[in-house]
């Protein structure tokens, strides 16, 4: 009699669906509408998912929201504080990286005039209405447990963000990225990875039922008595695969009962010659393909050791972390803060938010950040708001300094740069400051930081107070307002003068402003502006329209503008961070700054 073969093939991992339930009016996900738990479960199972999906998170959340115009908009930057709490925040970033979509959970005032608390919406509770006509989604209905759900009942209808109507105070505002061919629910970033984040949960489930239960092979189960029936053979196919298959099952014996020797079942084990190397394959297969589907430049930045050794690991992680916070980490961040500024755009606020980053400074790449915004953004450190409260300045003598300052004729040259002052690693420090003798500046005098080009073009290197808008030192007020521009040797010459008398070491009248700018934990710095002749005419800085360029576009034209001390571009204020020291305080002597 001829052998009768079947072979049981093992579940296959397969997209989720998307269904529009005709009788309850929800839009359900993925098999028995619970794929956002088949998610949560691939998060639970997988190592290499787990310490990924957690990383991402915490890198996209940084160190909570904030705003560089925190100083200019106290108002606004107080109603973000209150309206939702980081913990709330970061529960819907967790959410949106996980599970692909993310909702704030929306509370109006009693006349609904005005947002006033806004919370975390879990995503997995969390089913979108059938679209009206025009292709909008007007709710979202909410279950603790749709695996559970049978009908309406315990289902509670929750009105979308903008279609509550004058009544409804809680509302939801669902965000999620475009995805072709997803409409109610985006599948998440590393959808191509979930077969083998599945894959690495079941070999690692595999193995400690295995060991458990007594390390036991794989085996073909023969029955000798006859051929069954087809019906009795699916049934019997059934109840093996239900009892016995399975990673869970691994290791398990089998007790059979027979009537005699002859009508007993054999049991034939299946060895595997190499079962440690397949293992061995699939664990590392696993792993390097979640780390794919996760866009992962280099598994180092989530503590996950690769074989490429430790000679370049610190230039890899640096680089990998700019590319990887650049494609991932920086695009999920804007699409959060887009859904923030709908909430607050309802209370007329309007803030540059930005998430602080975890990102260490010398990671940071600052090529082309040209103000103090975006270097904030990227560096997540305050670079603006004096708020702290001054003793009395020296009118006059600040009156003498702003008048050192030359205007620049805008009918002549042209701004085409501005940026932050510089140092150049692969230049010597300017560590000798030279003092002048006189107390006057000559309008547009030469400076040492002048220069020009092989072919005559002319450069001319001058420098802008900038730091926060609003200061409250009178210094540092008259410095903003006026507005002036300054060659180096100007603002050395201010160190002999007591322009802002009381803030030098010891309370002394006189130090360098150039490096000190308004004292300690002074918000400001100096910015470099370096002016280039047009059609072989000098530049003159008092002209609006005199042109500026980069140091890099100077360079290239053949012109090295000399590098500065790099406390010259900093903050008083930030220059612990940077690892310098700030000249001491003059609190004990003026009695606080």
């Amino acid at each position: 009699m001829a052998n009768n073969i079947n072979f049981v093939q093992l579940s296959s991992y397969t997209s989720p669906s998307i269904s529009e339930n005709a009788r309850s009016g929800w839009v359900e996900y993925g098999e028995d509408n619970n794929y956002f738990q088949y998610l949560i479960d691939r998060y639970n199972g997988s190592p290499t998912n787990n310490a990924v999906v957690s990383g991402v998170i915490d890198m996209i959340f940084g160190k909570g929201i904030d705003a560089t115009d925190s100083g200019d908009n106290p108002e606004g930057y107080l109603q973000l504080r209150k309206l939702i709490k980081d913990s709330e925040l970061k529960k819907v970033i967790n959410d949106y990286y996980l599970l692909g979509n993310g909702a704030f959970q929306v509370i109006y005032n009693r006349d609904k005039s005005k947002i006033v608390e806004v919370y975390h919406m879990p995503v997995e509770c969390l089913r979108a209405e059938k679209c009206n006509e025009e292709g909008e989604v007007e709710a979202y209905y909410y279950a603790y447990k749709w695996s559970e759900v049978r009908s309406k009942k315990g289902v509670e209808r929750i009105p979308a963000f903008g279609y509550g109507g004058g009544e409804e105070k809680v509302e939801i505002l669902y965000f999620r990225p475009y995805r072709s061919g997803s409409y109610y629910y985006s599948p998440v970033d590393y959808q191509g990875a979930l077969p083998y984040a599945e894959l690495e949960g079941e070999v690692a489930n595999y193995h400690i039922n295995n060991i458990k239960n007594g390390l036991a092979p794989s085996m073909i189960v023969n029955f000798n008595n006859g051929v069954p029936p087809e019906e009795e053979r699916d049934i019997i196919e059934s109840q093996i695969k239900q009892k016995w298959g399975g990673s869970s099952n691994a290791g398990k014996f089998i007790l059979a009962f027979n009537d005699d020797a002859n009508s007993a079942a054999s049991i034939e084990p299946v060895q595997l010659s190499d079962a440690h190397n397949q293992y061995e394959f699939l664990s590392r297969e696993c792993q390097q393909k979640v780390l794919v589907g996760h866009r992962i430049t280099s598994p180092m930045l989530f503590g996950v050791k690769d074989q490429t050794g430790l000679g370049n690991n610190a230039d890899e992680i640096k680089t990998a972390f700019q590319l990887f916070d650049n494609s991932v980490i920086q695009p999920k961040q804007e699409q959060v803060i887009a859904a923030l500024d709908q909430i607050l755009a309802f209370n007329n606020v309007a803030l540059n938010l930005y998430f602080k980053t975890l990102t260490p400074i010398e990671f940071t790449d600052l090529e082309n950040a040209t103000t103090t915004e975006v270097v904030e953004e990227e560096t997540g450190v305050k670079m603006s708001a004096c708020s702290m409260d001054m003793p009395k300045e020296y009118d006059s003598m600040v009156d003498e300094l702003i008048a050192l300052g030359e205007d620049v004729d805008e009918d002549q040259w042209e701004l085409v740069d501005e940026r932050d002052v510089d140092y150049d690693a692969e230049e010597a420090l300017d560590k000798m400051l030279t003092f002048a003798s006189t107390g006057t500046a000559r309008p547009n005098a030469n400076s040492e930081q002048d220069g020009e080009n092989a072919e005559g073009t002319q450069f001319l290197v001058r420098y802008r107070y900038d730091g926060s808008k609003s200061p409250q030192r009178e210094f540092c007020r008259k410095m903003m307002t006026a507005n002036k521009v300054y060659r180096k040797e100007d603002i050395l010459m201010m160190d002999n003068q007591a322009v802002n008398a009381g803030f030098g070491v010891n309370g002394a009248d006189t130090y360098s402003i150039w490096l000190y700018k308004g004292g300690a934990r002074c918000k400001h710095k100096w910015v470099r502006r370096t002016y280039m002749s047009k059609g072989g005419v000098r530049p003159d800085v008092k002209s609006p329209n005199a042109e500026t360029i980069s140091t890099t576009k100077a360079r290239q034209k053949g012109f090295r503008p000399e590098a500065n001390d790099p406390k010259v571009g900093i903050t008083p204020s930030n220059m612990r961070n940077k690892g310098f020291v700030n000249p001491p305080s003059s609190k004990d002597i003026q009695g606080g700054l």
